[in-house]
């Protein structure tokens, strides 16, 4: 499939602002625009932006019911009362739970966690984790990244007279569950700054919350912003406002005293030695901690971070990498599969979204193989399988669909769905399928027009390679962390040469590793393009051919070097 390459053209404005902050800052000049084009236009927004403080973080009593939780919580810890930490089994649920865990350990003996079953339970709050809540003498529970829509099940808790706190990051509906606090800063009540923050995040914000009230010092928590880090990467929210204060303290607590679970999953991971990034989190560290929900349970991956014993932790690690391993061949397997399927379907050109049903799939994979559907078709697809009397799924969309809002507008068809504008889950009865695969393919075929069903790449400037630097390359890094709406720039150069050492490397000769010149300069800078051997012979040939890139800084040896990381190659003219 050809992208299509999006060029964002500064205004005027931008230009003058940008201008602006190199006299001001002595900025390179792209990397200035690059600013001005992210809301960032003064010396102090630069350099609030470029040293984010703690110092930033919003007061957490400005979210709605903040006191009531803290109130309660305080209550507990006074009276001696048993205290359950209940979260969901994906990274996100599993560092809130490790977080909450951690920071309230000194404070009481009478803690314990859970962590629902992905197959028996489902997600959320369950019957059965209530249930295990009465049965162990409980009376508070604490709710991460699950609960804003467990409207019953928080009645049946009330009747079994156990108090909930729900601390969750999901879009409510118009009613509440009748919680003791219900923390969430999506809710339509709500004034609290910042709305993007993650299920970990929140469990963070209580946190902070109660160690105010209590005037304990923020030190103690400071050491977990780790788990944020690690919840925020691997949950695909903005790295904006707050959740970047919190990714950027979090980076460092990993980079530089990581805890023993974080640090045995560093080292399965070959990271050991090396700056790791969110990128890292989101292709290594993330999907082994999830590998523990999706094929046994999530509480490993809890125990894991919560390793007090440098064997343990590293027993744990392997254990979890295991399963990781194992993930990857039913993901493979699976997608394998839907492919199929898909292969049968009449004029897929013409369909605007995928549904595809299998009752005999892994419940625990369908979500990737749901992204590489939407991947590889570049359509919201909808992944479903069989899951006790119901089917169940996932779904994935593309830029500008809103597949949470689909997904609702078949909501009298489903018996539970929640997520977000890019993924969302969902369950139904079986009879309700055909109507549901109808329905959602009317209403993509209604919302997504056909610019949307081709790949993207946006451009954020088109530079010279000898603009690229050491000096670039610092204030790169000073914006940083990246992720969504704070991607890693994107840049073109056009009309680059091969230097006449580029090579195919990889397994199967299927990765092209560059060295390059361009027309304005002699000096050659390396690039790798994965997966691009169709381009070898144009390159060889010693062709002109236009570039996008993002620019990385490649340790090997103990040498650091710059290093283009391709992300598409067009021969000159095409």
């Amino acid at each position: 499939m050809i992208n299509k390459w999006n060029f964002r053209t500064p205004t005027n404005e931008e230009l003058s602002k940008r201008d602006k902050l190199v006299a001001e800052m002595k900025l390179t000049p792209v990397i200035a625009l690059l600013l001005v084009q992210r809301g960032i236009t003064t010396a102090a927004e630069v350099k609030k932006f470029f040293r984010p403080s703690l110092g930033d973080l919003h007061d957490p009593f400005l979210m709605p019911d903040m006191e009531k939780a803290v109130k309660r919580l305080n209550k507990a810890l006074g009276n001696k009362e048993k205290i359950l930490i209940y979260g969901d089994y994906d990274v996100d649920g599993t560092t809130a739970v490790s977080l909450v865990y951690k920071y309230l350990r000194p404070y009481s003996s009478n803690l314990d966690f859970y962590i629902p079953d992905r197959y028996d339970e489902g997600y959320g709050i369950s019957y059965k984790g209530i249930d295990y809540a009465v049965s162990q003498g409980i009376t508070l529970v604490i709710a991460l990244d699950c609960g804003i829509k467990a409207v019953d099940k928080i009645e049946y808790a009330n009747e079994k007279g156990i108090d909930f706190i729900i601390c969750d990051h999901h879009m409510p509906d118009d009613i509440l569950p009748d919680a003791v606090a219900v923390l969430d800063p999506k809710r339509s009540d709500s004034n609290y700054p910042y709305e993007h923050l993650c299920g970990c995040g929140v469990g963070f914000k209580f946190m902070q919350a109660f160690a105010k009230s209590n005037n304990f010092p923020f030190s103690d928590l400071e050491k977990l912003l780790e788990l944020t880090a690690v919840s925020i990467a691997s949950d695909i929210v903005p790295i904006t406002g707050e959740n970047r204060i919190l990714a950027y303290y979090g980076l460092k607590q990993i980079n530089n005293n990581p805890s023993l679970g974080l640090k045995g999953i560093i080292d399965i991971c070959g990271l050991s030695g090396k700056e790791i990034t969110i990128s890292d989190i989101v292709f290594k560290i993330g999907p082994r901690l999830n590998a523990s929900g999706r094929m046994m349970n999530g509480k490993e991956a809890v125990e894991l971070l919560l390793a007090k014993d440098s064997a343990v932790a590293r027993e744990k690690s392997e254990s979890i990498n295991q399963y990781n391993e194992e993930r990857r061949e039913l993901d493979k397997k699976i997608t394998d599969e839907a492919n199929a399927i898909i292969d049968t379907f009449q004029n897929i050109e013409d369909k605007k979204a995928i549904v595809v049903y299998n009752p005999g799939w892994h419940k625990g994979v369908i979500g990737i193989v749901a992204s590489r559907l939407t991947e590889k078709y570049y359509r919201p697809a909808v992944v479903l399988t069989k899951s006790s009397e119901l089917i169940t799924g996932s779904a994935r969309s593309v830029t500008g669909f809103d597949i949470y809002k689909a997904i609702e507008g078949c909501r009298d068809l489903l018996e539970n769905f929640g997520g977000h504008t890019y993924a969302a889950g969902l369950s139904l009865k079986e009879e309700n399928l055909e109507k549901f695969t109808q329905r959602f393919n009317e209403l993509a075929a209604e919302e997504i027009i056909p610019e949307q069903m081709i790949p993207q790449i946006d451009i954020d400037a088109v530079i010279d390679l000898k603009e690229i630097n050491n000096k670039f390359l610092t204030e790169l890094k000073k914006m940083s962390p990246f992720g969504p709406d704070n991607q890693k720039p994107v840049f073109c150069t056009y009309k680059v040469k091969d230097y006449g050492t580029s090579k195919l490397v990889g397994k199967d000769l299927e990765h092209l590793k560059l060295e390059i010149i361009d027309s304005h300069s002699s000096n050659s800078i390396h690039g790798i393009a994965f997966g691009m051997s169709q381009f070898s012979e144009v390159i060889k040939e010693q062709k002109p051919f236009n570039i996008c890139y993002t620019v990385e800084e490649n340790t090997y040896n103990g040498n650091t070097s710059i290093q283009l990381l391709v992300k598409d190659i067009k021969p000159d003219g095409m």
